[in-house]
């Protein structure tokens, strides 16, 4: 089966990331798990920033509850990387975010994956309603629905 093509054109934000020393891995390159730090910092970022995120006090909290990432090329330490993001799914309580991991300028992505918020009231810790400014800033992200790829 043929991998799906993840380009810069399919994503609607990017996040700047710098690559750390500790990043890479005794083969050379940023080992597996750090991708996934790399996709979570991208999101909250992008939450914080534009949908208002109150991480410390807001009353509503997301817990990621789904996650995976498909690997295409190495990235190593100095190299400076961006993060695609998307959205994929949005419903009630939940959103599935898909993102891509991009060498600066280049057009394929070297990693793509994806995750679930779940948005759950802090104190309960019980599925809510994502919040209005939360919603909008995910609505920006939403992909529109393409026709599957001919095998």
């Amino acid at each position: 089966m043929k991998q799906p093509q993840h380009r810069r054109d399919d994503y609607r934000h990017f996040q700047p990331i710098t690559t750390r020393w500790h990043d890479n891995d005794v083969y050379g390159h940023v080992n597996n798990v750090t991708y996934y730090s790399f996709f979570d910092s991208a999101v909250n970022r992008y939450l914080i920033e534009v949908g208002g995120l109150d991480i410390q006090a807001g009353s509503v909290v997301g817990f990621v509850v789904s996650s995976s990432c498909d690997f295409f090329a190495s990235i190593a330490f100095p190299e400076p990387i961006e993060i695609g993001l998307r959205v994929g799914k949005l419903g009630n309580s939940s959103v599935q975010y898909e993102l891509a991991v991009f060498k600066a300028g280049e057009e394929q992505a070297c990693a793509a994956g994806r995750f679930v918020h779940v948005f759950v009231d802090r104190s309960s810790n019980l599925p809510v309603s994502i919040p209005e400014n939360l919603r909008a800033s995910m609505t920006v992200l939403l992909m529109e629905p393409t026709a599957p790829e001919a095998l």
